[in-house]
């Protein structure tokens, strides 16, 4: 039998009632502010990743001018030296062309001179006495990455004697296409190749890497990486992956993709159907390991199937 009369036992269960809601409110509002600062600090870090990558993307482009300037100067000097050679040598009695000695000359100033213009756009190069050996270095977001080499003959013909590029990325095709009309533009797209594919390899470990708990298993990716499959949640709280995501890549010099399918489980609550096209904006337009940032959510029940 209670201590209390009935009416006093009343009152003291709806006090406790009342500072048991009181530190309810209390809990949820800590939990809110906690998330909030989360929420801040992310966005702070997301703008602060975002003028870096402005900042790198200007330098690019003052590299690139650089590079058109340095080429001009290249093409007029190339000119100038033909056009003095040719001078000299027509003197002689039985010389309509310029002498061996001198055609050779300047093909060395030339490869000397397109060396220093492709230097800064990270492809540097040596003369050997086959012809040149070419190094590509690659970079994402200012993160060095992996250099490839390739070691070119020049005689009597321009063709590739060893190389270091993997067998997936189109090499024969893009010498058939460049390497002897125009091996500027054979290196450039090259390079292009090369950059999206480290790329697309780097933000595939980074995904597996930072956010394996958000995974259903391990990222199913082929060599070239230019298609991903891979199940995943967006809270990382819970053992439930209900959407499924297949990322394709159908330019192979660029790093993010150019398609993008994602659907949710059957059985999963239509408030997360209803993200699959949002998911699938984010994954097209963002860096795959940023776009799990963005997507991801502070309530773990969202994931959940009721």
């Amino acid at each position: 039998m209670s201590a209390f009369p009935p009416a006093r036992e009343q009152q003291r269960k709806m006090e406790e009632g009342r500072a048991y809601s009181q530190d309810g409110v209390l809990s949820h509002l800590e939990m809110l502010e906690a998330q909030a600062h989360e929420l801040a600090l992310k966005q702070e870090e997301t703008e602060q990743q975002e003028e870096k990558l402005a900042r790198l993307k200007a330098r690019v482009q003052e590299l690139r001018l650089r590079r058109d300037e340095l080429q001009a100067k290249v093409d007029l000097q190339q000119k100038r030296l033909l056009g003095k050679e040719g001078v000299v040598t027509s003197s002689a009695p039985d010389a309509a062309q310029p002498s061996d000695r001198a055609v050779l000359e300047w093909k060395m100033k030339s490869v000397q001179a397109m060396l220093q213009v492709f230097y800064l756009t990270g492809i540097s190069g040596k003369l050997t006495k086959h012809g040149v050996c070419f190094c590509i270095s690659t970079a994402y977001e200012g993160t060095y990455l992996d250099s490839y080499y390739l070691d070119l003959l020049t005689k009597p013909e321009v063709r590739i004697r060893r190389h270091s590029v993997p067998v997936f990325i189109p090499l024969e095709q893009l010498a058939k296409k460049y390497l002897q009309t125009d091996i500027k533009r054979f290196l450039s797209v090259l390079s292009d190749h090369l950059n999206a594919y480290v790329g697309r390899r780097y933000q595939a470990d980074q995904l597996q890497e930072r956010f394996s708990e958000r995974l259903e298993g391990a990222l199913q990716r082929n060599s070239l990486c230019n298609v991903l499959v891979f199940n995943y949640n967006t809270s990382g709280k819970n053992q439930t992956f209900p959407f499924s995501a297949k990322l394709l890549y159908g330019d192979l010099c660029r790093s993010l993709p150019t398609e993008a399918v994602v659907s949710c489980t059957p059985d999963a609550p239509a408030s997360l159907a209803g993200r699959t096209a949002a998911h699938s904006d984010v994954f097209r337009h963002v860096a795959l390991h940023k776009a799990f940032d963005s997507i991801s959510s502070p309530e773990e029940g969202l994931d959940r199937a009721p």
